[in-house]
Protein backbone atom coordinates (compact mmCIF):
# COMPACT_ATOMS: atom_id res chain seq x y z
CA UNK A 1 0.00 0.00 0.00
CA UNK A 2 1.78 3.49 -1.14
CA UNK A 3 0.63 7.07 -0.03
CA UNK A 4 -0.97 9.53 -2.62
CA UNK A 5 1.23 12.68 -3.17
CA UNK A 6 -1.15 14.57 -1.34
CA UNK A 7 -0.92 11.81 1.96
CA UNK A 8 2.62 12.04 1.95
CA UNK A 9 2.62 15.78 2.00
CA UNK A 10 0.27 15.83 4.85
CA UNK A 11 1.55 12.99 6.95
CA UNK A 12 5.02 15.19 6.43
CA UNK A 13 3.42 18.31 7.73
CA UNK A 14 1.84 16.09 10.85
CA UNK A 15 5.04 14.67 11.42
CA UNK A 16 6.88 18.20 12.08
CA UNK A 17 3.73 19.35 13.88
CA UNK A 18 3.95 16.04 16.35
CA UNK A 19 7.79 16.70 16.72
CA UNK A 20 8.04 20.08 17.25
CA UNK A 21 4.75 19.36 20.30
CA UNK A 22 5.83 16.52 21.33
CA UNK A 23 9.77 17.84 22.19
CA UNK A 24 7.99 20.38 24.54
CA UNK A 25 5.06 18.95 26.00
CA UNK A 26 4.49 15.35 24.77
CA UNK A 27 1.52 14.79 22.93
CA UNK A 28 2.23 14.06 19.63
CA UNK A 29 0.94 11.03 18.89
CA UNK A 30 -2.55 13.09 19.31
CA UNK A 31 -1.27 14.51 15.93
CA UNK A 32 0.15 11.69 14.08
CA UNK A 33 -2.12 8.47 15.03
CA UNK A 34 -5.36 10.53 13.97
CA UNK A 35 -3.31 11.40 10.77
CA UNK A 36 -2.32 7.82 9.93
CA UNK A 37 -6.29 6.88 10.86
CA UNK A 38 -7.26 8.85 7.75
CA UNK A 39 -5.33 6.74 5.49
CA UNK A 40 -7.46 4.06 6.20
CA UNK A 41 -4.74 1.91 7.36
CA UNK A 42 -6.03 -0.90 9.93
CA UNK A 43 -5.58 0.55 13.57
CA UNK A 44 -2.76 -1.47 14.74
CA UNK A 45 -0.97 -0.68 11.76
CA UNK A 46 -1.72 2.76 12.41
CA UNK A 47 -0.31 2.57 15.80
CA UNK A 48 3.01 0.88 14.52
CA UNK A 49 3.62 3.11 11.54
CA UNK A 50 3.00 5.55 14.21
CA UNK A 51 6.48 4.31 16.53
CA UNK A 52 8.39 4.17 13.23
CA UNK A 53 8.15 7.70 12.58
CA UNK A 54 7.94 9.06 15.94
CA UNK A 55 11.42 7.13 17.30
CA UNK A 56 13.04 10.01 15.24
CA UNK A 57 11.84 12.70 15.92
CA UNK A 58 12.02 11.92 20.15
CA UNK A 59 15.59 10.84 19.61
CA UNK A 60 16.39 14.20 17.77
CA UNK A 61 15.16 16.46 20.69
CA UNK A 62 16.49 14.15 23.47
CA UNK A 63 19.73 14.94 21.80
CA UNK A 64 18.99 18.43 21.70
CA UNK A 65 18.28 18.33 25.27
CA UNK A 66 21.48 16.26 26.25
CA UNK A 67 23.74 18.44 24.68
CA UNK A 68 22.19 21.29 26.64
CA UNK A 69 22.94 19.08 29.68
CA UNK A 70 19.06 18.88 30.64
CA UNK A 71 19.17 15.25 31.19
CA UNK A 72 20.07 13.78 34.72
CA UNK A 73 23.12 11.35 32.89
CA UNK A 74 23.03 9.03 36.53
CA UNK A 75 19.21 8.14 36.15
CA UNK A 76 18.79 8.25 32.22
CA UNK A 77 20.20 4.90 31.48
CA UNK A 78 18.13 3.47 34.02
CA UNK A 79 15.47 4.95 33.02
CA UNK A 80 15.52 3.56 29.36
CA UNK A 81 16.08 0.20 30.19
CA UNK A 82 12.59 0.60 31.99
CA UNK A 83 10.93 2.16 29.67
CA UNK A 84 12.25 -0.38 27.05
CA UNK A 85 11.24 -3.40 28.76
CA UNK A 86 7.61 -1.98 29.79
CA UNK A 87 7.21 -0.29 25.86
CA UNK A 88 8.29 -4.61 24.79
CA UNK A 89 5.50 -5.91 26.78
CA UNK A 90 3.02 -3.49 25.83
CA UNK A 91 3.16 -3.71 22.21
CA UNK A 92 2.71 -7.61 22.73
CA UNK A 93 -0.22 -7.15 24.74
CA UNK A 94 -1.72 -4.55 22.60
CA UNK A 95 -0.88 -7.52 19.44
CA UNK A 96 -3.92 -9.41 21.11
CA UNK A 97 -5.87 -7.04 23.38
CA UNK A 98 -8.92 -4.43 22.62
CA UNK A 99 -8.76 -0.64 22.87
CA UNK A 100 -11.83 0.18 23.92
CA UNK A 101 -10.94 -0.53 28.06
CA UNK A 102 -7.73 1.09 27.65
CA UNK A 103 -9.42 4.70 26.04
CA UNK A 104 -11.66 5.14 28.74
CA UNK A 105 -9.33 4.75 31.69
CA UNK A 106 -6.89 7.15 29.78
CA UNK A 107 -9.57 9.77 29.00
CA UNK A 108 -10.00 9.85 32.56
CA UNK A 109 -6.70 9.77 33.27
CA UNK A 110 -5.76 13.04 31.04
CA UNK A 111 -8.95 14.82 32.27
CA UNK A 112 -7.18 15.11 35.85
CA UNK A 113 -3.79 15.63 34.11
CA UNK A 114 -5.18 18.75 32.85
CA UNK A 115 -6.90 19.57 35.40
CA UNK A 116 -4.14 19.34 38.27
CA UNK A 117 -1.81 21.23 35.54
CA UNK A 118 -4.30 23.60 34.47
CA UNK A 119 -4.46 24.62 38.72
CA UNK A 120 -0.91 23.93 39.56
CA UNK A 121 -0.96 21.36 41.66
CA UNK A 122 1.90 20.14 39.80
CA UNK A 123 3.98 22.93 39.94
CA UNK A 124 7.57 22.63 40.77
CA UNK A 125 8.96 22.40 44.34
CA UNK A 126 11.61 22.55 46.45
CA UNK A 127 13.73 24.00 43.49
CA UNK A 128 16.91 25.97 43.76
CA UNK A 129 18.32 29.06 42.74
CA UNK A 130 19.92 27.49 39.14
CA UNK A 131 16.75 25.16 38.65
CA UNK A 132 18.13 21.89 39.78
CA UNK A 133 15.96 19.88 41.91
CA UNK A 134 17.82 18.49 45.69
CA UNK A 135 19.21 15.01 45.51
CA UNK A 136 16.38 12.49 45.33
CA UNK A 137 15.48 9.86 48.54
CA UNK A 138 15.75 6.38 47.47
CA UNK A 139 11.67 6.41 47.69
CA UNK A 140 11.40 9.10 44.62
CA UNK A 141 13.93 7.34 42.81
CA UNK A 142 11.77 3.76 42.97
CA UNK A 143 8.77 5.76 41.90
CA UNK A 144 10.33 7.85 39.24
CA UNK A 145 11.53 4.03 38.04
CA UNK A 146 8.18 2.87 38.41
CA UNK A 147 6.70 5.40 36.14
CA UNK A 148 9.06 4.57 33.18
CA UNK A 149 8.24 1.00 33.13
CA UNK A 150 4.64 1.71 33.67
CA UNK A 151 4.33 4.74 30.85
CA UNK A 152 6.35 2.51 28.71
CA UNK A 153 4.18 -0.13 28.76
CA UNK A 154 1.02 2.15 27.81
CA UNK A 155 3.50 3.79 25.08
CA UNK A 156 4.18 -0.07 23.69
CA UNK A 157 0.00 -0.44 23.84
CA UNK A 158 -1.49 2.55 22.60
CA UNK A 159 0.78 4.96 23.03
CA UNK A 160 -1.02 9.28 22.47
CA UNK A 161 -0.44 11.02 25.89
CA UNK A 162 2.65 9.05 26.71
CA UNK A 163 5.17 12.65 26.97
CA UNK A 164 2.13 14.31 29.26
CA UNK A 165 2.12 11.60 31.83
CA UNK A 166 5.66 11.28 32.04
CA UNK A 167 6.13 15.12 32.21
CA UNK A 168 3.43 15.19 34.77
CA UNK A 169 4.64 11.99 36.40
CA UNK A 170 8.61 13.36 36.86
CA UNK A 171 7.45 16.93 38.17
CA UNK A 172 4.87 15.35 40.90
CA UNK A 173 8.00 12.58 41.99
CA UNK A 174 11.11 14.58 41.36
CA UNK A 175 9.76 18.17 41.75
CA UNK A 176 12.32 19.28 38.97
CA UNK A 177 11.29 22.14 36.50
CA UNK A 178 9.00 21.44 33.89
CA UNK A 179 11.15 22.38 31.12
CA UNK A 180 13.73 19.50 32.82
CA UNK A 181 10.84 17.51 33.21
CA UNK A 182 10.09 17.51 29.53
CA UNK A 183 13.75 16.82 28.51
CA UNK A 184 14.17 13.66 30.82
CA UNK A 185 10.96 12.52 29.86
CA UNK A 186 12.28 11.89 26.74
CA UNK A 187 14.58 9.33 27.87
CA UNK A 188 11.67 6.95 28.46
CA UNK A 189 9.80 8.39 25.44
CA UNK A 190 13.07 7.47 23.01
CA UNK A 191 13.22 3.92 24.59
CA UNK A 192 9.41 3.30 24.68
CA UNK A 193 9.29 4.13 20.81
CA UNK A 194 12.27 1.89 19.95
CA UNK A 195 10.93 -0.84 22.11
CA UNK A 196 7.69 -0.75 20.67
CA UNK A 197 8.94 -0.39 16.72
CA UNK A 198 11.18 -3.64 17.24
CA UNK A 199 7.90 -5.46 18.33
CA UNK A 200 5.64 -4.18 15.98
CA UNK A 201 7.77 -4.14 12.56
CA UNK A 202 8.68 -8.12 13.54
CA UNK A 203 5.00 -8.99 13.57
CA UNK A 204 4.24 -6.74 10.26
CA UNK A 205 2.36 -4.00 11.89
CA UNK A 206 4.68 -1.03 10.30
CA UNK A 207 3.73 0.50 6.48
CA UNK A 208 7.27 1.99 5.61
CA UNK A 209 5.47 3.81 2.49
CA UNK A 210 3.55 5.93 4.88
CA UNK A 211 6.52 6.25 7.85
CA UNK A 212 9.01 7.14 5.58
CA UNK A 213 7.62 10.87 4.56
CA UNK A 214 7.01 11.51 8.20
CA UNK A 215 10.84 10.39 9.32
CA UNK A 216 12.45 13.54 8.45
CA UNK A 217 9.92 15.65 9.32
CA UNK A 218 10.02 14.54 12.97
CA UNK A 219 13.44 14.97 13.53
CA UNK A 220 12.85 18.23 12.40
CA UNK A 221 10.07 19.08 14.47
CA UNK A 222 11.84 17.33 17.44
CA UNK A 223 14.87 19.51 17.07
CA UNK A 224 12.73 23.08 16.86
CA UNK A 225 10.72 21.81 19.58
CA UNK A 226 13.36 21.46 22.18
CA UNK A 227 14.98 25.19 20.52
CA UNK A 228 11.72 26.88 21.51
CA UNK A 229 11.61 25.05 24.63
CA UNK A 230 14.95 25.69 25.80
CA UNK A 231 15.01 29.49 24.77
CA UNK A 232 11.23 30.00 26.07
CA UNK A 233 11.37 27.74 29.33
CA UNK A 234 8.21 26.61 31.52
CA UNK A 235 6.24 29.34 30.28
CA UNK A 236 5.39 27.36 26.84
CA UNK A 237 5.55 24.18 28.28
CA UNK A 238 2.71 24.71 30.98
CA UNK A 239 -0.02 25.66 28.68
CA UNK A 240 1.10 23.41 26.08
CA UNK A 241 0.89 20.41 28.59
CA UNK A 242 -2.47 21.06 29.21
CA UNK A 243 -3.60 21.47 25.57
CA UNK A 244 -2.09 18.25 24.64
CA UNK A 245 -4.42 16.79 27.65
CA UNK A 246 -7.33 18.71 26.23
CA UNK A 247 -6.35 17.54 22.40
CA UNK A 248 -6.17 13.42 24.22
CA UNK A 249 -9.48 14.07 25.87
CA UNK A 250 -11.11 15.43 22.66
CA UNK A 251 -9.78 12.81 20.10
CA UNK A 252 -11.03 10.36 22.59
CA UNK A 253 -14.07 11.43 23.19
CA UNK A 254 -14.83 11.54 19.43
CA UNK A 255 -13.46 7.80 19.07
CA UNK A 256 -15.50 6.67 21.37
CA UNK A 257 -18.42 8.48 20.91
CA UNK A 258 -18.12 6.87 16.89
CA UNK A 259 -18.13 3.32 18.24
Amino acid sequence: MEPTLMQGALLALAGFVAGTVDAIAGGGGLVTVPSLGLTGLDTRLVLGTNKAQSVFGTAAALLRFARAGRIDMGRAPLAFALGFVGSVLGAFAMLSTPLRVLQISVLVLLVLVALLMGTGVLSPRSVTADGEAPPLSVGRRRAAALLALIVGAYDGFFGPGTGVFLIAGLTAITHVPLLRASAEAKVVNAASNLGALLVLSLRGQVVWAFAVPMLAAQIAGGWVGAHVALRVGDRIVRPLVVVACLGAVARLSWSLWRS
